[in-house]
């Protein structure tokens, strides 16, 4: 029995036992490498897959298997309304319409859709594009190419020394001549949560699109767009529970409507001519050719999933995790965090003296214990902190404190392993 999915009151406070009770729904917990039990902790890189989600996308392919929006029989219009229904999901998580969701392949490709599409929506007066110092590559690399395509240019908030946002500085650069403000909302590398409503009432008073990077904070806490009122809102579904290779675009009707797609063929056109051709209604002008249709259907398994248990205790029950991650790993030897001040997300960030990020994963993996290690797509930031990298351990809600344990007797492991080399 699977311990969410037979439940009739889904709702519950997660506590330590209630988190071990959830692991049941996910079969990859049943596994022993080197014949221990899994720690799995990078879950900021992507998250596992119970068995609702594993079981959908099975059963797609093996008994509903058909392309979808062009048949009329009935294979292809059951997957056409389960595809439909996803996009319905997102909306419902996020407090959107259903034609306001775009499906693409991640948050990158989300990102890249915006950054080639936006221009025919943009003021060309206008030439700043502002982020921030801790953009992830993917919230960096396509606005310096839309930069260079354009003749605009970047501006950076500044992160201050505690690894918060400077909105000081975030108020002088964001100006009547800021074309697009595009900031994430956690830093996938330290953690740092910015304060997204600020941000976006600073974009909106300038007159700035705004878009926010919510790779990391939709899979972990409510969020409601109508509040918020971003322009475009962008997530991936393997980082919640969902398959990889189905991203998230949340964006205004009306811009949607007016901004030209970069991405042309198949169910985004609703008429050709050999000379010509008319775009589709919104979502389907922005989803061209076959779309990843069996990972929709996992992924509205995955948005049922987290709704049941509720985002709010999902919330709760990491902020609990981390803290007491902090409380222990603070007690260690040659640790060295990189955790903000005040409110952050389920990420933790650190050096352990001289040794190497990539050393650091590599012993834990001989315990089973999986982290991350290294620059984590943000090379700037870390050059900013005067690191290489970092070593990363991020939290969901199936980990427990056990899992923690096993982490920090770990690590004591590793500063042992390293004692005579670097002291």
């Amino acid at each position: 029995m699977h311990a969410i999915a037979n439940q009739s009151n889904y709702k519950m406070k997660i506590n330590n036992d209630k988190a071990k009770e959830i692991r049941e729904d996910f079969p990859i917990f049943k596994r022993r490498i080197h014949g221990k039990p899994l720690v799995y902790l990078d879950n900021a890189a992507t998250t596992q897959k119970p068995i609702c989600v594993i079981e959908a996308i099975k059963n797609f392919y093996t008994n509903e298997n058909a392309n979808i929006h062009r048949g009329v029989y009935t294979l292809s219009e059951e997957a056409t309304v389960k595809y439909d229904k996803a996009h319905s999901a997102a909306g419902e998580l996020i407090n959107a319409y259903d034609d306001e969701i775009v499906f693409t392949r991640n948050t990158t490709e989300s990102i890249n859709l915006l950054s080639y599409s936006l221009p025919s929506i943009l003021n060309k007066k206008r030439k700043d594009i502002v982020l921030t110092e801790m953009e992830h590559h993917s919230n960096l690399v396509p606005w310096q190419q839309l930069a260079k395509r354009m003749n605009m240019k970047l501006k950076f908030i500044k992160v201050k020394d505690d690894l918060t946002l400077d909105y000081e500085d975030a108020e002088k650069l964001i100006t009547d001549n800021t074309a697009i403000l595009s900031f994430t909302h956690i830093s996938n590398a330290i953690g740092s949560v910015n304060d997204e409503n600020l941000l976006v009432k600073l974009g909106k008073k300038n007159g700035a699109i705004t878009i926010m990077d919510a790779a990391q904070s939709v899979p972990n806490m409510p969020i409601d767009v109508k509040s918020l009122s971003a322009d475009f809102v962008a997530f991936s579904a393997h980082k919640m529970i969902g398959p990889t290779g189905l991203g998230v675009l949340y964006g205004r009707k009306n811009f949607l409507e007016n901004m030209d797609p970069f991405n042309f063929g198949g169910d985004m056109i609703s008429s050709v001519s050999y000379t010509n051709a008319q775009w589709n209604k919104v979502p389907e002008k922005f989803e061209a050719g076959t779309q990843n249709i069996s990972g929709a259907i996992g992924f509205n398994e995955a948005v049922k999933y987290l709704q049941k248990i509720g985002m709010n205790n999902i919330c709760t029950w990491e902020k609990e995790l981390k803290e007491y991650a902090l409380e222990n790993l603070k007690k260690l030897k040659n640790i060295k965090l990189f955790s903000p001040a005040g409110k952050c997300g389920a990420i933790i960030s650190f050096e352990m003296g001289k040794i190497h990020a990539h050393d650091v994963a590599s012993l834990l993996s001989d315990e089973n214990i999986c982290i991350r290690g290294g620059h984590h797509c943000a090379m700037p930031l870390m050059h900013k902190l005067g690191v290489a990298g970092t070593s990363r351990a991020s939290l969901y809600f199936y980990n427990t404190f056990e899992d923690i344990d096993k982490l920090c007797e770990s690590l004591k492991k590793v500063d042992g392993v390293f004692s005579g080399v670097f002291r």
